[in-house]
Protein backbone atom coordinates (compact mmCIF):
# COMPACT_ATOMS: atom_id res chain seq x y z
CA UNK A 1 0.00 0.00 0.00
CA UNK A 2 1.43 3.38 -0.77
CA UNK A 3 1.31 5.62 2.26
CA UNK A 4 -0.64 8.79 1.15
CA UNK A 5 0.82 12.15 2.96
CA UNK A 6 -1.40 15.12 4.29
CA UNK A 7 -0.96 18.18 2.06
CA UNK A 8 2.33 20.04 3.12
CA UNK A 9 2.99 23.53 3.34
CA UNK A 10 6.35 24.57 1.81
CA UNK A 11 7.95 27.62 3.02
CA UNK A 12 10.75 28.83 0.84
CA UNK A 13 13.56 31.41 2.41
CA UNK A 14 16.58 32.74 0.53
CA UNK A 15 19.69 32.15 1.14
CA UNK A 16 22.24 35.27 -0.21
CA UNK A 17 23.83 35.98 3.05
CA UNK A 18 25.20 34.46 6.45
CA UNK A 19 22.15 35.98 8.13
CA UNK A 20 20.19 33.82 5.56
CA UNK A 21 21.94 30.86 6.84
CA UNK A 22 20.88 31.89 10.81
CA UNK A 23 17.21 32.50 9.93
CA UNK A 24 17.17 29.03 7.59
CA UNK A 25 18.50 27.53 10.92
CA UNK A 26 16.45 29.08 13.40
CA UNK A 27 13.01 28.05 11.03
CA UNK A 28 14.54 24.73 10.50
CA UNK A 29 15.16 23.88 13.94
CA UNK A 30 11.17 25.54 14.88
CA UNK A 31 9.64 23.35 13.16
CA UNK A 32 11.67 20.41 13.80
CA UNK A 33 10.59 20.74 17.64
CA UNK A 34 6.94 21.52 16.51
CA UNK A 35 6.69 18.08 14.31
CA UNK A 36 7.78 15.92 17.74
CA UNK A 37 11.41 15.65 16.85
CA UNK A 38 13.90 14.89 19.53
CA UNK A 39 16.51 17.67 20.87
CA UNK A 40 19.21 15.18 19.06
CA UNK A 41 17.32 14.57 15.94
CA UNK A 42 16.68 18.34 15.54
CA UNK A 43 20.40 18.98 16.07
CA UNK A 44 21.59 16.31 13.24
CA UNK A 45 19.15 17.73 10.82
CA UNK A 46 20.20 21.62 11.80
CA UNK A 47 23.26 20.75 11.10
CA UNK A 48 22.70 19.28 8.18
CA UNK A 49 20.75 22.23 7.10
CA UNK A 50 23.47 24.51 8.02
CA UNK A 51 25.73 22.77 5.52
CA UNK A 52 23.66 22.33 2.66
CA UNK A 53 22.62 25.96 3.16
CA UNK A 54 26.13 27.35 3.29
CA UNK A 55 27.39 24.99 0.16
CA UNK A 56 24.20 26.59 -1.62
CA UNK A 57 25.79 30.18 -0.76
CA UNK A 58 29.29 29.26 -1.19
CA UNK A 59 29.34 26.88 -4.18
CA UNK A 60 26.17 27.94 -5.99
CA UNK A 61 26.26 31.40 -5.27
CA UNK A 62 23.17 31.71 -3.53
CA UNK A 63 19.57 30.21 -4.05
CA UNK A 64 16.90 29.33 -1.71
CA UNK A 65 15.92 26.72 0.90
CA UNK A 66 12.74 25.04 0.76
CA UNK A 67 11.35 23.37 3.83
CA UNK A 68 8.41 20.87 4.21
CA UNK A 69 6.90 18.98 6.99
CA UNK A 70 5.18 16.07 6.22
CA UNK A 71 2.89 13.52 8.02
CA UNK A 72 1.65 10.51 7.36
CA UNK A 73 -1.00 9.24 10.12
CA UNK A 74 0.92 10.00 12.62
CA UNK A 75 4.66 9.74 11.54
CA UNK A 76 6.15 13.20 11.28
CA UNK A 77 9.08 14.01 8.61
CA UNK A 78 10.62 16.92 7.48
CA UNK A 79 11.87 17.34 3.66
CA UNK A 80 14.83 20.48 3.29
CA UNK A 81 15.41 21.24 -0.36
CA UNK A 82 18.29 23.66 -0.94
CA UNK A 83 18.49 24.68 -4.82
CA UNK A 84 20.80 27.02 -6.46
CA UNK A 85 21.61 28.02 -10.52
CA UNK A 86 25.39 27.98 -10.14
CA UNK A 87 28.18 25.76 -11.61
CA UNK A 88 27.03 22.11 -10.21
CA UNK A 89 28.57 19.85 -9.25
CA UNK A 90 31.47 18.36 -11.60
CA UNK A 91 31.76 15.01 -10.31
CA UNK A 92 29.15 14.07 -7.62
CA UNK A 93 31.37 10.75 -6.68
CA UNK A 94 33.98 13.19 -5.93
CA UNK A 95 32.23 15.54 -3.84
CA UNK A 96 30.12 13.02 -1.93
CA UNK A 97 33.95 11.64 -0.78
CA UNK A 98 34.47 12.33 3.15
CA UNK A 99 37.44 14.94 2.92
CA UNK A 100 36.71 16.21 -0.76
CA UNK A 101 36.67 20.36 -0.31
CA UNK A 102 36.40 23.17 -2.89
CA UNK A 103 35.96 25.66 -0.70
CA UNK A 104 38.66 24.79 2.31
CA UNK A 105 36.95 23.52 4.67
CA UNK A 106 36.53 20.09 5.96
CA UNK A 107 34.74 18.48 3.33
CA UNK A 108 32.11 16.82 5.06
CA UNK A 109 29.02 19.01 4.10
CA UNK A 110 27.48 16.92 1.55
CA UNK A 111 28.80 13.61 3.03
CA UNK A 112 28.08 14.56 6.18
CA UNK A 113 24.67 16.01 5.47
CA UNK A 114 23.88 12.21 3.50
CA UNK A 115 24.96 10.61 7.30
CA UNK A 116 22.83 12.88 9.15
CA UNK A 117 18.97 12.14 7.68
CA UNK A 118 17.38 9.39 6.41
CA UNK A 119 16.74 10.37 2.86
CA UNK A 120 19.11 12.12 0.73
CA UNK A 121 19.17 13.05 -2.86
CA UNK A 122 21.17 15.72 -5.35
CA UNK A 123 20.18 16.37 -8.95
CA UNK A 124 22.81 18.55 -10.44
CA UNK A 125 23.70 20.00 -13.93
CA UNK A 126 26.42 21.51 -15.02
CA UNK A 127 26.48 25.43 -15.26
CA UNK A 128 22.49 24.78 -14.37
CA UNK A 129 22.75 24.75 -10.85
CA UNK A 130 22.27 22.10 -7.90
CA UNK A 131 19.43 20.39 -5.44
CA UNK A 132 20.32 18.63 -2.81
CA UNK A 133 16.91 17.51 -1.08
CA UNK A 134 16.94 15.69 2.69
CA UNK A 135 14.15 14.36 4.53
CA UNK A 136 14.12 13.06 8.18
CA UNK A 137 11.65 11.12 9.70
CA UNK A 138 10.96 11.16 13.25
CA UNK A 139 11.37 8.65 15.86
CA UNK A 140 10.12 8.65 19.72
CA UNK A 141 6.94 9.46 18.17
CA UNK A 142 3.68 7.75 18.57
CA UNK A 143 3.81 6.20 14.62
CA UNK A 144 6.93 7.14 13.88
CA UNK A 145 9.19 4.90 11.90
CA UNK A 146 12.62 4.44 12.48
CA UNK A 147 15.28 6.30 10.49
CA UNK A 148 16.80 4.20 7.55
CA UNK A 149 20.06 5.42 8.03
Amino acid sequence: MTPTFEPATTTSLPIGSDADLAWVRHQVRQLAAELGFGLVQQTKIVTAASELARNTLVHGGGGQAKITPLANGLTRGLRLSFVDTGPGIRDVELAMTDGYTTGGGLGLGLSGAKRLMDEFAIDTHPDQGTAVTVTAWATGVPGARAGSR
